[in-house]
């Protein structure tokens, strides 16, 4: 038998010495422990066999940081293998290429976490940037905005992983381009890469990266549309800082969307819009009366109702906001009354936009996650368990980050009905995915 089948004896013995002594006994201490420690991660009684049985061989980090809180004590203690760490040599490689390969990657800031560009594909940005000097504006602005209209519409497809790599080269593009271009191109550039750069603040939010790397990324955004004198821009990022700032952090929140609209700048009507309606989701979470939200989502609907028809599709580097429309306002309206205790209002609302809006998959997971939760808040355990596994079913394969958190705070309010089958399944669903 090898080694790696043979049963994982040190953990089952620790697990039995402190009283867990059936592997449910231990997954329900696990998810506890998780929910004290505000770790999305979850186990179920498969992922507990699996390490009993060697054949998982190492936690990932959440769970690692689960376990030394339970055992005190490393996961080499409890049997689990730390994987082989690389040498840093490559068979036959040129270890200049090697440092460039890392440098690459750090300079991403994805060692570890998302997966990057090959050499061959960021040589090939590199030489879109070298090569500004002899391409026509026209051209390789054209160029740049494609691909990062496509960038962002993977992303609404297939999440934050695929398209994260292919924005922070084209934002690094634009940069190394920018140092050395016209004035007139450099201008350009940079109104363009404002908008990269708040891409890359969102999809590093959306893969789940820390706070700074968020911030890191809006505030280059803020600094190149201060630098091109683009004021509805930087009210634009604002408003994405809003909309990035923890439901627990409210004040900062309301104080971020109301700067978007009140500060000296203009915002088109639809962002103009979404700010309002940014601030009704804050004054909801700081304990507004519900008229009060009702009287700023009135406000968003009127600055709604002054833009003018979207032209065509919308995309990354165009009008900016063109994307916000009625629907995705009314949805986000049901999430405003779901923060402000109006269960019933935003179930009703859920139900009857959702079910006539094109969305993408990604936009869709997370409002059809917000909609789970108010049916939990309205006494409908199951149907809200079942909500949230079309919003899985769509989240899941592409890790959706957002709507995957909006998963997690379900499956805490359904804690009190884990017993129902559908909401049991829900949750296994929910904590395996968390394992892999």
């Amino acid at each position: 038998m090898p080694e790696h089948a043979v049963a994982n004896r040190r953990f089952v013995d620790a697990r039995i010495k402190r009283r867990w002594h059936t592997q449910e006994d231990f997954a329900a201490a696990y998810d506890e422990t998780a929910r004290e420690l505000q770790e999305r991660a979850r186990i179920s009684v498969r992922q507990v066999r699996r390490w009993e049985s060697g054949e998982s061989t190492w936690p990932n980090r959440d769970a690692r940081r689960v376990l030394k809180a339970m055992f005190d004590c490393p996961p080499e203690d409890l049997g689990f293998r730390r994987p082989a760490r690389p040498t840093g040599r490559r068979r036959g490689g040129d270890g200049r290429q090697l440092e460039e390969h890392v440098r690459r990657r750090t300079f991403l800031g994805l060692a570890g976490a998302f997966p990057v560009l090959d050499l061959t594909a960021l040589d090939r940005l590199t030489a879109v940037a070298d090569g500004a000097r002899r391409c026509g504006e026209g051209e390789l602005l054209g160029h740049l905005r494609t691909a990062l209209d496509d960038a962002a519409r993977a992303d609404g497809l297939t999440g934050p992983r695929e398209a994260l790599p292919t924005v922070l080269g084209l934002v690094a593009a634009i940069n190394s381009t920018a140092r050395t271009c016209a004035p007139g191109l450099r201008r350009e550039l940079l109104v363009l890469g404002a908008r990269g750069a708040e891409l890359a603040a969102w999809l590093h939010r959306d893969a789940g990266a820390g706070a700074a790397a968020v911030a890191n990324w809006h505030h280059q955004a803020k600094e190149w549309a201060t630098l091109t004198g683009d004021g509805a821009m930087h009210a634009y990022v604002l408003l994405r800082q809003a909309q990035a700032t923890d439901r627990t952090e409210a004040a900062r929140m309301l104080d971020l969307a109301r700067a978007a609209t009140d500060g000296p700048w203009t915002l088109p009507p639809r962002p103009r819009a979404e700010a309002f309606q940014q601030q009704a989701r804050a004054m909801a979470l700081t304990g507004a009366r519900v008229e009060e939200v009702a009287r700023t989502l009135d406000r968003a609907h009127r600055a709604l109702g002054r833009a003018v028809p979207a032209s065509g599709p919308a995309t990354c580097t165009g009008p900016l906001g063109d994307a916000y429309t009625r629907e995705r306002l009314m949805v986000q309206s049901a999430i405003c009354y779901r923060e402000a205790g109006q269960a019933h209002r935003a179930v009703g609302l859920f139900g009857e936009h959702l079910a006539t809006a094109a969305f993408a998959p990604r936009d869709r997971a997370f409002f059809t996650a917000q909609y789970s939760g108010a049916l939990v808040a309205s006494g409908e355990p199951d149907e809200a368990a079942s909500a949230a596994m079309q919003a899985l079913d769509l989240a899941a394969g592409a890790r959706f980050g957002q709507a995957l958190a909006e998963l997690h705070r379900t499956a805490d309010d359904l804690a009190p009905h884990a017993l129902r089958p559908t909401v049991r399944e829900f949750r296994q669903r929910l904590g395996e995915l968390a394992t892999v």
